[in-house]
């Protein structure tokens, strides 16, 4: 019987880092009071992830939810710095530790407007590099 490929297994390992630590909107937690504000309704997203593109639709308020997911990645152990604002640009770095699998990740969020943002995630997950853009955009309300 062969040995499993190193590389194989780290891989999976950041996939298994990326999904428990949440990188759907954010990379880490962030002060509450500081994200921008984004109106409630029906959005858009699509993610790309080394290369990879999901798309999903959801009903939500995203600056409700980035609050709500950083809460939970503090609660898991997360630190990170307090974020940088510079116009209508927000930048932090966090640095996670669940389960044995550490992250390092610089974000990046760049506002378009109430309606519509862009996420850069560049990281390094328990040794592998990896990149998400997540663009977000309202599409209309969410009906009844």
């Amino acid at each position: 019987m062969r040995p499993r490929c190193r590389c194989v297994s780290r891989a999976l390992r950041a996939a298994a880092v990326a999904a428990v630590l949440g990188f759907t909107f954010a990379g880490g937690p962030a002060h509450a009071g500081q994200w921008p504000e984004f109106r409630h309704g029906k959005w858009r997203f699509v993610r790309t992830v080394n290369g990879r593109k999901i798309e999903s639709t959801r009903c939500l308020n995203p600056s409700e939810d980035m609050k709500r997911q950083n809460a939970m990645l503090e609660k898991a152990g997360c630190k990170s710095s307090p974020v940088r604002r510079s116009g209508n640009t927000y930048t932090f770095t966090s640095n996670c530790s669940v389960r044995g699998l550490k992250s390092r990740t610089t974000s990046v969020i760049t506002v378009e407007s109430p309606d519509a943002y862009r996420l850069a995630v560049d990281g390094v997950n328990d040794g592998v590099a990896t990149k998400e853009v997540l663009v977000a955009r309202r599409i209309g309300g969410c009906g009844k």
